[in-house]
């Protein structure tokens, strides 16, 4: 695959104790072939520990619910008492910005409607989000790739 022969790819990717099973996992579509894993974190505005109990619930269960919606999947999903950690699985149409502004904004609704107390906050996220790529694809091999095209 991709030119590679000869060059075994990576199969075991692991976050943070958790480990996905690569090997057979590419998606192969009538012109791509991808594999597009996003580690992205926000927090509630000043940090806030405000995602406990039932808000803890509720906001797994949006991020479900967006996630679903868009074809998405999740790998890990991780909602501290002041941020989110969310592993996840998208496509190649799909900015990371745009995941996490869809996560955010409708969870942000949902959320300040159905618990007023957060009603009492400026707004429920902050505007900064850490976006960090993932993958099984090392740069030794995409190295050896480029330099083995050149030279054919």
């Amino acid at each position: 695959m991709w030119g590679l022969s000869g060059v075994e790819l990576l199969t075991i990717y692991v976050v943070s104790s958790y480990t996905v099973n690569m090997e057979h996992d590419y998606i192969h579509e009538q012109h791509t072939v991808h594999l597009v894993i996003y580690h992205i974190i926000w927090c509630p505005k000043r940090r806030r520990k405000v995602l406990v109990g039932p808000v803890h619930d509720r906001l797994k269960q949006l991020i479900e619910d967006v996630v679903d919606e868009n074809g998405w999947q999740i790998i890990q999903l991780a909602i501290q008492p002041d941020h989110v950690h969310l592993l996840l699985r998208s496509n190649p149409y799909t900015l990371p910005t745009d995941i996490a502004r869809v996560i955010k904004g409708r969870s942000s609704h949902h959320l300040r409607q159905e618990y007023p107390h957060l009603l009492k906050m400026p707004s429920l996220w902050t505007r900064s989000t850490f976006y960090s790529t993932a993958g099984n694809v090392s740069s030794e091999i995409i190295q050896h790739y480029i330099e083995k095209q050149s030279t054919e």
